[in-house]
């Protein structure tokens, strides 16, 4: 079989063609608008390569995240990345209803936050919540036991603690808490609200 050298070329050339126009979609994208939803060059740099990735791969986007917490002498440090594809996969799994159904309650909510701060037992989850009885304690720490959120802390017997590789997750759910109460992330100014193609 005789190659056909010309459509070849012109099936290179097109694959050339379209990674260009992949990188000039993420070039186009002014830095000064990067920078206002960044905030500084480094952020603006992270944020045009999760846009690289994003159109890369396909997907719908990337999260990147980093975070320190201290708190009752202890430290979690992390950094994290996330496609938005598998975020969108536990809405469609049930599996983000489950965890936040678990931690949707007020008390429970203010129980995690004592025990984010230190380790507590009952009594004082009892005195420091405001609950009426130990029993109050246990119904709202049933669910965040069962969800691997909160368990009996290995150091002190008979407190409870956040599990420590909870805590990143906990913390950034309220970083998304925050940004939906936020006004600014309600302005047209942090959404780019056309194609990236229409970029100037």
């Amino acid at each position: 079989m005789e190659r056909d050298y010309g459509r070849e070329i012109d099936e290179l050339k097109g694959m050339v063609a379209e990674l260009a126009q992949r990188d000039e979609k993420v070039r186009m994208l002014p830095d000064s608008h990067m920078r206002r939803m960044a905030g500084n060059k480094h952020q603006s740099k992270q944020l045009r390569e999760l846009c690289k990735r994003s159109l890369d791969d396909g997907g719908t986007g990337a999260v990147s995240y980093v975070g320190v917490f201290s708190s009752g002498g202890r430290q979690s440090n992390w950094i994290s990345e996330r496609d938005t594809d598998s975020l969108l996969a536990l809405i469609e799994s049930n599996a983000a209803a489950k965890v936040l159904t678990s931690i949707g309650n007020n008390d429970r909510l203010n129980m995690l936050l004592a025990l984010l701060r230190a380790p507590k037992t009952v009594a004082q989850l009892v005195e420091h919540c405001g609950f009426n009885t130990t029993g109050q304690v246990y119904h709202h720490l049933k669910p965040l036991l069962a969800a691997d959120l909160v368990a009996e802390d290995g150091e002190k017997r008979g407190h409870y603690a956040v599990v420590p590789h909870r805590v990143q997750g906990i913390i950034m759910v309220l970083a998304g808490v925050s940004d939906l109460l936020d006004p600014k992330h309600s302005t047209s100014e942090m959404w780019i609200e056309h194609d990236i193609d229409d970029e100037e």
